[in-house]
């Protein structure tokens, strides 16, 4: 085993305490801070006061990342109050993970390259001890810098950081501590509870110079201390470093149309397929009659197929706990208490079946963005055609509005968010 270990999972009772993984906790997350969307948003966002101080934040990122709760339900609430001028800053909040999403679904080429990154990062570490003991002491909270070991802690004991915080540690991972930035990027995935393959990665690369090319972000002392209120006060950060360069983006592509357009209802009998990538069944199946209900917890892949304890790079227990506690929620506001659970080692034949058994022709499920769910279902796709079963995605009108426009920078879609909350329905 690579020297990766970690202290162990919080117990489950913390977790339920502070993370209840219900739709219902979403929206009453959603109503208990709508009043704080406007101007005391925008004032206090940046700043991180510490675990048990997060009022300025919402708290509903883990629910928005599964979509328990929608962007459009969370954006309705803001602008149930405020005007679109005052909430600004809280909508573009909600809209850049759309906007991530909209990005890699155009460029899916740069989820393979950082999976393909990742695994070269872990035969490195296998073949460079020293290097292996620096990422250890990374993630334990051993460098000696103050605030990047307690975030360290943080994430790994409570699977939450504020974004702020996300950005200043993978500043210093990358640019003070010069380690291998994918390797960082993993360590987040695994342990947040609202860890998406879009955000996470392009998070990354962003703070990376990757992303925006030749423009990195760049973690200060002064920033660290005035926005964690004197907490902190590190020593040693690199100052001014050069971003990364990995060579040009790849090309971007067409957006994928899903099978079903968002709106239209095919034929037949049909089941439906539980993901985390969207459980908000009152949105994309509403009213429906189920010939069977199931869930697919694929949880473990966040990872990639190099996870395991073989490599110490497990995905955190608590992670595992929400996604299996929210795909039963959704499953039981789908009318079926007892679903069908199925996981990453399930075969395409037992789905075939399972479709079969129950008289289906048709699997409907959420639209799977570019990530681990989509490359374990890629690997569904040919049994299910065999089977003449068809595999229905439902696409959200939120993404049909937005993605089109995510193709560049995020200022692009930025100046498009008053014309497509319009589109929606929504005050703008």
């Amino acid at each position: 085993m690579l020297p990766l270990d970690l202290p162990p999972d919080p117990p489950s009772s913390r977790l339920q305490r502070d993370w209840p993984a219900t739709r219902a906790e979403g929206l009453r997350r959603v109503a208990a801070f709508a009043p704080r969307m406007g101007g005391a948003y925008k004032s206090g966002r940046n700043h991180d006061l510490g675990p048990d101080r997060r009022e300025h934040v919402s708290l509903l990122s883990p629910y928005l990342a599964r979509r328990m709760v929608s962007e459009a339900e969370v954006v309705e609430a803001a602008l149930g109050r405020f005007r679109l001028s005052t909430a600004e800053k809280f909508v573009q909040e909600v809209v850049w993970r759309t906007y991530f999403k909209g990005w890699l679904e155009q460029r899916p080429r740069v989820w393979d390259d950082y999976r393909a990154g990742l695994a070269a990062d872990r035969a490195g570490l296998a073949a460079d001890p020293a290097l292996a003991a620096r990422v250890a002491a990374a993630m334990e909270g051993r460098t000696g810098i103050d605030a990047f070991d307690a975030w360290a802690a943080e994430l790994v004991e409570t699977n939450y950081l504020h974004n702020h915080a996300r950005m200043w540690f993978a500043s210093i991972w990358i640019f003070t501590l010069g380690l291998p930035w994918r390797l960082g990027a993993d360590f987040f995935l695994r342990h947040l509870l609202d860890g998406d393959a879009a955000s996470n990665t392009l998070g990354w690369r962003w703070v990376a110079g990757l992303h925006t090319r030749g423009k990195c972000y760049a973690a200060t002392a002064a920033n660290i201390r005035k926005y964690t209120d004197g907490r902190f006060d590190p020593a040693g950060l690199v100052r001014d470093p050069a971003p990364l360069d990995e060579g040009p983006l790849p090309a971007r592509g067409a957006l994928r149309v899903p099978e079903v357009p968002g709106g239209e209802r095919s034929e037949g009998p049909a089941v439906l397929l539980l993901t985390t990538e969207d459980l908000g069944v009152e949105g994309f199946a509403a009213g429906e009659a189920w010939s069977g209900v199931a869930t697919l917890q694929l949880t473990g892949l966040r990872s990639g197929a190099y996870s395991g304890p073989e490599t110490g790079a497990e995905t955190a227990a608590a992670v595992h706990a929400f996604d299996a506690a929210a795909l039963a929620d959704a499953a039981a506001r789908a009318g079926q208490a007892g679903p069908r659970s199925f996981d990453a080692a399930t075969a395409p034949g037992d789905i075939v079946d399972w479709a079969r058994g129950d008289g289906a022709t048709r699997i409907v499920t959420g639209f799977v963005h570019a990530g681990w769910v989509a490359d374990w279902l890629a690997g569904l796709r040919p049994a299910l055609a065999a089977a003449g079963i068809a595999l229905e995605e439902r696409r959200r009108a939120w993404d049909a509005a937005f993605h089109p426009h995510c193709t560049a920078g995020f200022f692009k879609v930025k100046g498009q968010i008053p014309a497509a909350l319009r589109a929606l329905g929504l005050p703008a």
